[in-house]
């Protein structure tokens, strides 16, 4: 017999635990959440998406204050280390656990801490942290373990000279060099983030390009500005091995080359966390890197047993995830108010920022639709020329015959936050979803949404 029996039992309190939790629960059904660790959040709110992105910003401060010519002329400078920017991270992060653990226990949703495994494929057995073990039953599962930084296994993460996107935020000392290999979305935030210490960057591409599913025009921008700031980025390289050494670490690529540095972040791809779960018992057979496949519904292969957040794999973001939890919530309620989960833009917090939606060039050409393009320049704004943060540009991509908007392509300052304008429009039905809106409509100035209607005028006097 089991101990608890529950409508839906979510497992994971990360982005796509909690909204999962949260839809259920207010539609009146019993939900618990299974979480691992003392603290719920996950990775994204412990050694992931919240502590990265408040170093972020804690560098970006810094560097703020060493730039102003007002701080300067009375030598003011400031040159802290990454455990000291961190401190500012610790605050955001206790926050974050008590608003969520409100959220909570105000849907009276309980919280069983402890690892979960399936027993069968209506059963999960948790083991506590203290040894006790409890058997849940659930009519339906939403697994939400999330990933981790994928480790070959011919390397040695030793905290102090290898890390991986988790174990780097630990880095108790400072560092002159870095080698970065991997460079998807979190090396990118991260060469940013390293370049902006004055610390010299490697950045090792095993592709072509940078984030080759970005437009082409902002994947060249950032090649420039990494490359202006003076990260030096080498493409089509991969590693043979890694070789620790006194001093700090030797990566040896297949093409030769030898790259020492004072550290190595590995950032090259991410593994499901379903070991661990037993999925076999439920049914279930993870592929290769630990992910479950899930249909448009975020179901398994088992119809009760659903996957949402990064343990599905793409898109790995937790702004998806959270969706994905709400999505799967109503599914398995029998409700269809939430659409597909659709157009999900994709904030990548290099400095400056990217931000993308829609189409891209490149795919619009290979399908052949009739567009035109609409550029703003930020260093053209009396916003961006007010705080000094003129580089990038918004792009707008149309279709030249409906002007319908069909993507929106931002880099520079606040370009995740400027995205989400394009996207109320996008989401519009025709013709509300036009470059029209854009043209007359009366923008606050200055601000940096102006962009929008400028764009929007540069590409209309390009119809003829």
């Amino acid at each position: 017999m089991p101990d608890f029996e529950f409508d839906i039992v979510v497992i994971g309190s990360g982005p796509g635990g909690e909204g999962a939790a949260m839809q259920a629960a207010k539609r009146g059904r019993s939900v618990a959440v299974i979480e691992r660790d003392p603290l719920i959040g996950g990775n994204c709110t412990h050694v992931a998406t919240i502590p990265s992105k408040a170093l972020r910003y804690a560098i970006f401060q810094m560097m703020e204050v060493n730039a102003n010519p007002l701080y300067r002329q009375h030598g003011i400078s400031i040159h802290l280390t990454i455990p000291e920017l961190l401190r500012s991270a610790r605050g955001v992060i206790d926050k974050q656990v008590a608003m969520r653990t409100n959220f909570y226990e105000r849907n009276d949703v309980p919280i069983l801490n402890g690892t979960a495994r399936f027993v069968d494929p209506e059963h999960v057995e948790i083991e506590q942290r203290d040894g006790a073990k409890l058997v849940v039953r659930g009519q339906s599962f939403i697994v939400a373990v999330g990933s981790r930084p994928f480790r070959p296994a011919d390397i040695e993460f030793d905290g102090d000279r290898v890390f991986d996107s988790d174990t780097i935020l630990s880095l108790r000392r400072p560092l002159r060099t870095i080698t970065i290999y991997g460079a998807g979305v979190i090396g990118c935030e991260y060469a940013s983030m390293f370049r902006n210490m004055d610390c010299k960057v490697n950045l090792v591409n095993t592709r072509a390009k940078l984030l080759e599913f970005l437009d082409d025009e902002i994947i060249d921008a950032l090649s420039y500005h990494l490359r202006d700031r003076g990260v030096l980025l080498r493409h089509d390289e991969e590693y043979e091995r890694v070789e620790p050494v006194d001093d700090g670490v030797v990566v040896h690529l297949k093409s030769g080359k030898q790259i020492k540095t004072d550290a190595l972040l590995w950032a090259a791809g991410r593994t499901g966390n379903s070991d661990g779960l037993n999925v076999a018992a439920a049914g279930l057979t993870p592929d290769r890197r630990g992910n479950l496949k899930v249909n448009e519904h975020m179901q398994t292969t088992v119809p009760h047993v659903y996957a949402v957040g990064d343990i599905n794999g793409v898109p790995a973001l937790a702004s998806a995830a959270y969706m994905q939890g709400r999505y799967a919530a109503s599914h398995i309620l029998g409700e269809r108010e939430l659409p597909p989960i659709t157009d999900i833009p994709a904030g990548i917090y290099t400095s400056p920022e990217i931000s993308s939606l829609g189409k891209s060039e490149r795919e619009l050409t290979t399908e052949k639709v009739p567009y035109e393009v609409g550029h703003s320049q930020f260093k053209s704004l009396a916003r961006a020329q007010i705080t000094g943060q003129t580089v990038g540009m918004l792009k707008l991509l149309f279709h030249r015959e409906t002007l319908e908007v069909l993507g929106i392509h931002c880099f520079g300052a606040n370009a995740s936050e400027i995205i989400h304008i394009g996207q109320a429009i996008m989401r519009q039905p025709p013709p509300n979803n036009t470059l029209r809106y854009f043209v007359n409509t009366t923008f606050n100035y200055p601000t940096m949404a102006e962009a929008y209607r400028v764009a929007a005028l540069n590409g209309l006097n390009r119809l003829f």
